[in-house]
């Protein structure tokens, strides 16, 4: 009987386990995570935060879920570190569980902004579900809130706080919100969208220390000012959680390298979601990922061939949709392309409606896309973002507001199949 260890209870895990569980009916299946909560909706916690979902609608499998599908699992015990050669991982609760198979689905952790005070009260991240509890107790007593950083989870905490009626000053180093996923135009757009519905957006600056008397309630700024605030979210991103991983045996650069199985540079042990550093479609080089939609298929891959039936991981890149106020925004893959490499890019500018587009290319694929408002056709995009097939039309007529991006679809499928 195969020994399947499975570090992590995110979707990565979760679908690595079932996909074990359908192709091994007897298989030993042990899952061991940190958090006790079952399963859940991570990218939901934000609509907690809003107020719009019920915490205890967040989990994605029900109560009866390990039971079901005959899983032993370790909840609220983390993997302090891997055994290659002894095959068998250790807990800090002093259990050492044997493995034939491993998969590291640890996630990543919130990068801390190292300052003094960010141990006070009132100060948290906003990554998992006890995060979201702990801000949540926190609001009754909050009148003003300061968010650092400009990324996604940023952007997601100021709005629901928004949305709850606090006043919320966001924080951040670069000139623009989500300036990972969208460039200048985009990012001044979106700059717009917020300060009219209230948020206070400051640049340039970082925080130097948090102040309080157990809980925080000042912070002072890299430009000599100072603000009173009652809570303090940290959005500055994350990194992959590889502490537990030994270096010397498996091979780590941002995120834990693997090929196009999914396993690591030690036979048997895999690695998927947040942690995995696998192909990126669009770079043409390994790439650290951090979006739900690739740790669930990367689950559901590295668990056909934990499980003996190979699969090909063709490969992955980052794509991003979301709502800012009534400004619907979507991006995916190179959306700020280094001049000096050989990218040919178009933009289209509609500043009354509010409509900005921009295509990027690179030797006549598509590879990466910005849309702000009239989204819809976004989805056809990224999927020619991700088959990574030659265009035969001119990039000026796709920008069109008109221009229908299924004919780039079906017509570069047709010449694709008349090639072969």
């Amino acid at each position: 009987m195969t020994r399947h260890v499975i570090i992590g209870n995110g979707i990565a895990g979760i679908n690595a386990a079932e996909t074990i569980r359908r192709i091994e009916p007897e298989a030993d299946i042990h899952i061991i995570a940190g958090e006790t909560f079952p399963p859940y909706s991570r990218p939901m916690i934000s609509l907690v935060l809003e107020g719009r979902l019920d915490h205890d609608r967040l989990p994605i499998r029900g109560p009866d879920f390990y039971k079901k599908n005959r899983i032993k699992v370790s909840l609220g015990e983390k993997v302090e570190s891997i055994e290659v050669e002894q095959r068998k991982v250790f807990t800090d609760r002093g259990q050492a569980v044997g493995f034939d198979r491993l998969l590291i689905a640890s996630g990543a952790d919130p990068r801390r902004i190292k300052v003094p005070g960010e141990d006070l009260e009132n100060v948290s991240f906003f990554r998992t579900q006890d995060h979201a509890q702990k801000v949540l107790k926190s609001l009754p007593d909050v009148k003003r809130a300061l968010v650092l950083g400009g990324g996604l989870v940023a952007f997601k905490s100021a709005y629901g706080l928004m949305k709850r009626g606090i006043k919320v000053t966001m924080l951040i180093s670069s000139g623009y919100p989500l300036s990972m996923q969208v460039d200048g135009m985009a990012g001044k757009l979106i700059l717009d969208e917020l300060t009219t519905n209230g948020l206070e957006i400051r640049t340039g600056a970082e925080v130097t220390a948090l102040e309080g008397i157990g809980t925080v309630s000042k912070a002072n700024l890299s430009d000599g000012t100072s603000m009173n605030c009652d809570l303090v979210m940290i959005g500055k991103g994350v990194k992959p959680s590889v502490g537990l991983v030994p270096k010397d045996r498996i091979r780590v650069d941002l995120g834990i390298l693997v090929d196009h199985h999914l396993e690591t540079t030690s036979p048997g042990i895999f690695a998927a979601g947040d942690v995995a550093q696998a192909m990126d479609v669009v770079r043409n080089e390994t790439w650290v990922n951090a979006i739900w939609p690739v740790a669930a298929e990367q689950g559901i891959i590295a668990g056909n061939n934990m499980a003996g039936r190979p699969v090909v991981y063709r490969g992955s890149f980052g794509r991003n949709v979301m709502r800012v106020h009534s400004l619907d925004v979507m991006s995916g893959g190179i959306t700020n392309p280094k001049q000096s490499e050989n990218y040919r890019i178009f933009t289209s500018t509609d500043n009354r409606n509010r409509l900005y587009r921009k295509l990027v290319l690179r030797d006549d694929k598509l590879v990466g896309m910005t849309m702000i408002g009239n989204i819809e056709q976004g989805g056809v995009i990224l999927s020619l973002i991700q088959r990574q097939l030659p265009l035969t039309q001119d990039p000026e007529q796709m920008l069109e507001p008109s221009f229908n991006f299924s004919s780039v679809f079906t017509g570069t499928f047709r010449r694709r199949r008349n090639i072969e």
